[in-house]
């Protein structure tokens, strides 16, 4: 579980990375280039998953341990509705590309479609230990183009966090989570010159 960031000037480097990372069968190879250096991550797919039925109840808890937590900077109290009631989310995360974190017991999920994120979550007990960003990784390396996402305003941690994978927000607009107001952000990644 993890990642490593390999960085090289180096034709040869790079090479070593690669094979170094088919060799460990790493999910998958991401290259950016920052400033004249080649970064290569590579991120270890031991525990991330396709999702599957069996995991659906995990993916419920999971939901409800979490979603609250991302509104927690809110002066409005919200209550929540749960995955299995929203039937809106629930339909967008199902047209999603979905993915878990644990090898029989998901304690993590993600969803992507195209090049917008749609969720990322990990249960409380887990936080802490990288599944998030994995799962972030993960998704970054997958989608072609513009990664996008959407997140609530208030949620200065996770902003923070997309900003460190070159996410900028570009709008600012209001939406409801339960029938209460809420302002969000819509943010993109940027592409990365050198």
């Amino acid at each position: 579980m993890g990642f490593t960031s390999i960085k090289t000037k180096s034709p040869d480097g790079i090479k070593s990375a690669i094979t170094s990372a088919i060799t460990q069968k790493n999910y998958s190879l991401r290259s950016h280039f920052f400033g004249g250096l080649n970064v290569i991550r590579t991120v270890y797919s031991m525990n991330i998953r396709k999702y599957s039925k069996s995991d659906y109840n995990q993916l419920l808890e999971i939901y409800s341990m979490s979603k609250l937590d991302e509104l927690k900077y809110e002066s409005t109290n919200f209550e929540l509705l749960s995955l299995d009631k929203d039937e809106i989310r629930l339909a967008q995360i199902y047209e999603s590309d979905i993915y878990v974190y644990g090898t029989k017991y998901a304690v993590g999920f993600c969803a992507y479609s195209g090049s917008e994120i749609r969720a990322l979550f990990v249960h409380p007990n887990y936080r802490g230990k990288g599944i998030g960003v994995s799962l972030l990784e993960f998704m970054l390396s997958n989608i072609i183009g513009t990664a996008t996402l959407y997140v609530a305003a208030s949620n200065h941690p996770a902003i923070k966090l997309y900003q460190k994978y070159g996410f900028k927000i570009i709008s600012e607009f209001k939406t409801t989570y339960n029938r209460k107001a809420v302002l969000a952000n819509k943010m993109e990644q940027l592409p990365v010159y050198g």
